[in-house]
């Protein structure tokens, strides 16, 4: 009943807060793009929040368990990650004044190469936002209002937070739009922190450590700082993570294209790209510290890391504010990602696939349709997820945005004017083919090699891609030729 109260009470501020802040109505200008007048220091600091969803809050501190604190070398690429797409990507789409960052491909790969793009940011994103939100959604389920209704049918429950936490989101979003998300994610972030920071002094508390204690017993685990090794592999996929999911990501670009000026994107983009990995590092610290307690507490370590922080929240062995802080925490850091990402699937229907930025009566009922389309792909990830949630993330957007990573690579690298005979009509047939090839590669690699690909499948994905689109160019060149 705590957290349920909690919740409620957070859903109240948050409604009222965005109220507050964007007003009652706004028009199309204000929801895709905040009337370009968003302070970078604000878009900056809620970036933060929302790079930062529901399965960061609950996989990362597991990940301990199996990789120690191996995924700050991913994170550390992060950091390059951001350079590129600050100094590369930004540019390119503040020159061309962008509402959505697939606008680009028109000109450079033809209106079927522009379509492909947006369709395959619609898939990626969906999934993926349906993903993270799935994990506020279950864990209420099955430890607060489950246990509150043991006659009802867990499924059937399911089904009613899910609709009811959608609503909620589409509720304080659907007037201001990204205007809204810039300062509705900079609460959410606060929220989170403090929620991560509390926890953290409560469990040293519990552990009757000082800071300095708990900071040395964390780097003398057997999954501590100083088993962390140099991965070069590790790092570029790092980089290419961000690349892909941040900078060829309108849900992750859109805040930043709020900005007044190129300048002011290109210091929140670097700003929020340093500050992710102490943010990693403090809930990798948590893992372990919790680690630590289990069997202080005669408990047992759970089998999947994705239960360790839950077990402790839900249980309440480190006492009560620590329930509350986890909901907090959770709820904020799962809300502020996928409040923005019903509004860049909004952005990208209406502008790219409709191409109708002006009509504000087709915003409102897109807003609503991929609002109903969330909550039913989030139901439908709850009976097929079976990996670790966060690994089944970055393996589903290995394959659904490594097409992104090639079409964008190649519109970046080719010369417009070498672009004008490319058969385009083609181009969606290859970026369907290259996801298969991966599949097929991963799998052969698997069962006769023993070897499974990891991260660094984005970048075979997006190298099949490119060099699909340039074998095609070269093609039709030789066909203009020949006539």
């Amino acid at each position: 009943m705590i957290i349920l109260i909690t919740i409620l009470l957070y859903f109240l501020v948050l409604t009222l807060y965005s109220r507050f802040v964007t007003g009652r109505k706004s028009s199309n200008e204000t929801f895709f793009r905040g009337n370009r007048k968003s302070p970078w220091y604000m878009v900056a600091f809620g970036m933060v929040g929302a790079s930062i969803s529901g399965i960061t809050f609950v996989s990362v501190p597991g990940m301990v368990m199996k990789s120690g604190m191996s995924y700050l070398q991913t994170c550390i690429g992060f950091i390059f990650g951001y350079i590129a797409v600050a100094f590369i990507l930004l540019p390119i789409y503040y020159k061309l004044n962008l509402t959505t960052i697939y606008t680009f491909l028109r000109d450079r790969v033809g209106q079927s190469g522009y379509k492909t793009g947006a369709s395959f940011f619609l898939l990626s994103k969906m999934t993926g936002a349906a993903t993270r939100f799935y994990v506020v959604c279950i864990l209420l389920n099955d430890y607060v209002i489950a246990p509150m209704c043991p006659s009802v049918d867990k499924a059937w429950l399911f089904s009613v937070i899910v609709l009811a936490m959608v609503a909620l989101i589409w509720l304080y979003t659907k007037s201001g739009g990204i205007k809204t998300l810039v300062w509705t994610d900079t609460l959410q972030t606060v929220c989170m922190f403090m929620a991560l920071l509390l926890i953290i002094y409560n469990v040293i508390t519990y552990l009757g450590m000082s800071v300095p204690e708990a900071a040395q017993a964390v780097w003398d685990s057997p999954m501590g700082l100083h088993t962390v090794s140099f991965d070069f592999v590790s790092i570029l996929s790092g980089v290419f993570i961000v690349i892909v999911m941040t900078g060829l990501d309108q849900d992750m670009m859109q805040k930043n294209l709020t900005c007044r000026t190129l300048r002011d994107a290109q210091k929140d983009m670097c700003t929020y790209g340093v500050a992710f990995v102490p943010a990693n590092l403090l809930f990798l610290c948590l893992g372990v510290l919790l680690l630590i307690c289990v069997p202080k507490m005669g408990m047992q370590v759970p089998a999947s890391g994705d239960d360790l922080l839950p077990m402790f929240a839900a249980t309440g062995v480190l006492g009560m504010p620590v329930v509350v802080l986890f909901t907090i925490g959770l709820m904020a850091a799962s809300f502020s990602s996928a409040d923005s990402a019903l509004t860049a699937l909004t952005t990208t229907f209406c502008v790219d696939i409709r191409e109708r930025p002006d009509d504000e009566r087709l915003r409102h009922r897109v807003h609503i349709l991929m609002a109903i389309v969330f909550a039913l792909c989030i139901l439908a990830f709850r009976a097929f997820n079976s990996t670790s949630l966060i690994d089944a993330i970055y393996i589903m957007c290995s394959y659904t945005y490594g097409p992104l990573l090639g079409l964008f690579a190649y519109a970046l690298t080719m010369c417009k004017q070498t672009l004008t005979s490319h058969p385009s009509s083609l181009t969606p047939l290859i970026c369907l083919a290259s996801p298969l090839l991966c599949y097929a590669l991963d799998s052969i690699s698997t069962n006769y090699f023993s070897y499974h690909f990891g991260y660094e499948l984005l970048m075979i994905n997006g190298a099949i891609t490119y060099l699909g689109l340039c074998l095609l160019r070269i093609a039709n060149s030789k066909r203009s030729f020949s006539r």
